[in-house]
């Protein structure tokens, strides 16, 4: 089992940056795809960013690609996602995941999931 618990989440203005955090906790986390999705209300969770094992590559949507920025630090069982030039329409609740295996995009590829952390941007 992994327990996955997101921080760093708030309220900015546009054009702001906010860094989030994703602690893990259980099994072996430096072994895990990691990946972060975002939802708001009414619309299914979508993919924002994901990261190998070993963070040789990473992968972006198109909407945030350019502008978010997604690392892991294995040692410290911790992912982050760097967001910068926030826009009013990357107000949503962020969730970071963790799967065993390649890099993907999908959210039901994913087993493990954490609460979620709001952001919101707005003037």
């Amino acid at each position: 089992q992994v327990q996955l618990v997101e921080s760093g989440g708030g309220l900015v203005q546009p054009g702001d940056s906010l860094r989030l955090s994703c602690a893990a906790s259980g099994r072996t986390f430096s072994r895990f795809a990691m990946g972060w999705f975002r939802q708001v209300p009414g619309k299914e969770r979508e993919f924002v960013a994901a990261i190998t094992w070993n963070s040789d590559s990473t992968y972006y949507s198109e909407f945030v690609e350019g502008r978010f920025t997604i690392s892991r630090d294995n040692a410290k069982n911790t992912v982050y996602l760097q967001m910068n030039s926030l826009k009013p329409e990357d107000t949503a609740v962020y969730y970071c995941a963790a799967r065993w295996g390649v890099l993907v995009t999908t959210t039901g590829a994913y087993a493990y999931w954490g609460q979620g952390t709001q952001v919101t941007v707005s003037s």
